[in-house]
């Protein structure tokens, strides 16, 4: 058959022409084979897969990129909008004044304490600027200035998203971005105030030329230390104009731009310093990469040290002091708040008109300072002695049930030293970390080496360089007690008592130093980047008076964390600032404190602080717990010390007056050593005695501790070791230790309690003699004989 007639057949419905379907029924006819197939499988389809088939034409590829396209089109439109609808504004009147409105600090009573001074700003031309020194700006914040368009589109879609999801500010930002925020915007991070910014940036970039827009930026930028501007910032840094300002210190200039307190060299801790060395040297780098600097020149260059600063007038004293603290405070929640980085939260309130009532009670502030007058700054006399030069006092006092600072002293005057001494970590607390430990074991029903219950009445070996061990090896540390003194086996009071320092070394393996840095860390002290080693356990670590007042009071407050607040209230014209809340949650149980606080009260009624404490003829009946501690070297001495209403921590450290580094402190004031039961003791129990409510006593929940008179008295089966005349120290002796002791007593000694205080006394229960070496509970059977 030929096409010709198969077409025919195909149109007649022949057999030739229609495929043969095997399903087809008579009734459908030869014919009817294919759409009877195509129904078939249509209905065959929508038994089966009914709802995806829907769910593929709803979705299709095409509607999916026209939608897609639709939305970009759409946000094309919108943004067209809103560039056409945004013009550029006048500059924020804070940015255009000469002179920024001064802040006012008040006492709790809201007497004035001061007013801030005028923050000026002087505007320098760029071409005052030497090239070099406008280079490192770009190459610190936006290595392609000179060829983008104004903004740096993925670093805002990036801040946008963030601001979205509520995680802050976050880097990104052109230069031309950061001037548009600086001269017609806010620090404000919100999603209106973000795309106002990167329209207005776009329309700056096309009016304003690169070099103006540089210029606009570096005179509106907060560099710290009230300054406003790099002229400002070159005379508060390096004592020159801006024309004479070198590369390397120009860096430094745009390195604190990140963090002008943080990075702040007099004032820096040592990850501040840190920190801005490798800023520095990454500015530097960039400008060699951008062919800026010759390396070989970039690379004899030296870190430039500024100079110390100069406060501003009407903050001498302790009102400089004061002040800084409030103002970290507040930029410290306006940056949890609005998610601004700490640059941009110093600029909103230095010099913003902001009215600051702070916590500090005029009475008590001045006791403060007259006891430090009276028992220290009286009695140094640096044309006799040298080493008085180098003398430095810092405390901070806190109302425990509010959490309130009620009164501070950060050095002899702000305008003489500049660096606060209260809230300084760089030196090392000591002995008056000792309480952490007790703490820790007690929260965390820790057990020593032989699995005895770790609580006030258990007996460890106080013998001095004692080996640590743990878990029958030893650990290689062995801490030396003050004067290689040793004392045998003595309860945990008695160590606490007389800081004996191999104690505790053992207490922290036993509790394990993981769980005494966590708690360490509830109770309010900064253990970021600590690592768990019993060295730790002499109090190694950096804190300042301010974070040993905040643990202290957390125990005083009977284990609901104390944040020490300075703020009382902070307000500006439009808009004021609400502080947190200093009392937090429970971090440690009321009896793991009570009981800690309990052992304490032995340390001032029967331990180091008993001549200056316990035997002040103005103590008047109150009760009281606290801790010495002296560090190694006699670098620092330390008494914090509490009060059921009022928690006190008074460090004393040794400064070279020249250089600023640690100076030993053997011979101030003519003692022979300086120790937390001297200088800092005497102080406390001056400002203390003198505003403390008179006949306070502890309301503790707890069995154990010197606070606890005990229903049995203990009775040692040898004479007691004489104990130091002084406080337990973390370094080798410096005078020639004992040539004989009496032999260690294998029980503790009954405890002094002298009339109008606790009692301090051991164990309520006759104590089972360990052997030397042993640790356990007086209540159980002796260790084995491999140690705790």
């Amino acid at each position: 058959m030929g096409r010709a007639e198969e077409r025919r057949a195909r149109q007649r419905g022949g057999h030739r022409a229609a495929p043969t379907r095997s399903s087809a029924t008579p009734a459908e006819g030869v014919g009817g084979g294919r759409a009877a197939a195509r129904r078939a499988a249509k209905g065959k389809g929508a038994k089966k897969g009914n709802g995806k088939s829907g769910i593929r034409r709803l979705f299709t590829w095409k509607k999916i990129l026209g939608a897609f396209f639709g939305f970009c089109l759409l946000g094309i439109g919108a943004f067209i909008a809103l560039y056409m609808m945004v013009s550029v504004p006048n500059g924020n009147a804070a940015a255009q004044a000469a002179e920024r409105q001064s802040n006012v600090y008040k006492y709790s009573d809201g007497t004035v304490l001061a007013r801030s001074g005028k923050v000026n700003r002087e505007i320098v031309d760029l071409s005052k600027v030497p090239k070099g020194v406008q280079h490192t700006f770009v190459a610190a914040e936006n290595k392609t200035f000179y060829h983008d368009n104004g903004i740096d589109l993925r670093g805002t879609a990036r801040g946008l998203y963030n601001t979205l999801r509520g995680r802050g500010a976050q880097g990104g930002s052109t230069i031309t971005q950061q001037y548009v925020k600086n001269y017609y915007l806010s620090q404000e991070q919100t999603v209106t105030r973000k795309l106002k910014e990167m329209v207005i940036s776009l329309k700056v970039d096309r009016q304003m030329t690169k070099d103006e827009i540089l210029a606009g930026y570096i005179n509106t930028s907060y560099y710290g230390r009230d300054a406003y501007g790099i002229q400002a910032a070159a005379q508060a840094y390096y004592g020159v104009d801006a024309n004479k300002l070198k590369v390397e210190q120009g860096a430094y200039l745009a390195a604190l731009l990140q963090a002008p307190s943080q990075y702040d060299w007099a004032v820096a801790t040592d990850t501040g310093k840190q920190l801005v060395q490798a800023r520095w040297n990454y500015v530097l780098d960039n400008m060699v990469e951008e062919g800026w600097l010759d390396k070989g020149e970039r690379d004899a260059m030296t870190f430039p040290k500024p100079k110390k600063p100069k406060p501003a007038a009407g903050l001498e004293g302790q009102k400089g002091y004061l002040v800084d603290l409030a103002n970290k405070q507040v930029e410290a929640q306006l940056m949890k708040q609005q998610g601004i980085t700490q640059s941009q939260a110093e600029a909103e309130v230095v010099g913003q008109g902001w009215t600051i009532t702070l916590n500090i009670d005029k009475k008590k502030q001045t006791q403060l300072e007259n006891s430090v007058k009276s028992q220290l700054t009286s009695k140094l006399d640096p044309k006799k002695r040298k080493v008085d030069r180098n003398i430095q006092a810092g405390a901070v006092s806190v109302d425990p049930k509010t959490g309130k600072i009620v009164a501070l002293y950060g050095g002899v005057d702000y305008f003489k030293h500049f660096t606060s001494n209260a809230t300084r970590t760089d030196y090392q607390p000591a002995s008056t970390f000792k309480p952490v430990i007790l703490a820790a074991a007690l929260d965390e029903s820790a057990e020593t080496q032989s699995g005895k219950p770790i609580t006030a009445n258990t007996i460890y070996d106080g013998t001095s360089k004692r080996q640590v061990v743990d878990n029958g090896t030893k650990v290689g540390f062995g801490p030396e007690n003050e004067d290689d003194q040793n004392y045998g086996d003595v309860t945990v009071q008695t160590a606490m008592n007389k800081s004996i320092n191999s104690v505790f070394a053992q207490m922290g393996v036993d509790v394990g130093m993981a769980n005494v840095l966590k708690v360490a860390g509830q109770l309010g002290m900064d253990t970021e980047g600590m690592k768990p080693v019993p060295a730790l356990t002499l109090g190694t670590m950096g804190a300042s008076p301010l974070q040993m007042a905040g643990v202290y009071a957390t125990l005083d407050n009977h284990g609901k964390q104390v944040t020490p607040t300075i703020v009382k209230t902070a307000e500006q014209s439009n808009r004021s600032v609400k502080m947190p809340d200093p009392i937090g949650e429970q971090v440690v149980t009321p009896q793991t404190a009570d009981t800690v606080t309990s052992v304490l009260t032995g340390v001032v009624d029967d331990g180091t602080a008993s001549t200056s404490v316990a035997e002040n003829s103005a103590r008047d009946g109150q009760q009281v717990a606290g801790k010495t501690g002296t560090s190694d070297d006699n670098k620092s001495a330390w008494f914090t010390g509490y009060t059921p209403d009022l928690v006190t921590s008074v460090g004393l450290f040794g400064e070279d007056a020249k250089t600023s580094a640690h100076a030993k402190m053997y011979g101030a004031g003519g003692e022979e050593r300086v120790n937390g039961g001297g200088f800092p003791a005497k102080i406390w129990a001056a400002y203390t005695f003198g505003v403390s409510a008179k006949n306070s006593k502890f309301d503790l929940d707890t069995d154990q501790g010197a606070a606890v008179k005990p229903t049995k008295t203990a009775t040692p089966s040898h004479s007691p070791t004489a104990p130091p005349s002084r406080e337990p120290s973390t370094e080798p002796p410096t005078s020639e230790p004992p040539t004989s002791s009496a032999p260690p007593p294998s029980s503790p000694p009954a405890s002094h309690s002298p009339s109008n205080s606790p009692s301090s006394s051991p164990p309520s229960s006759p104590v089972t003699t360990p052997p030397v070496g042993g640790a356990t509970t007086p209540e159980g059977p002796p260790p084995d004989p491999l140690g705790q």
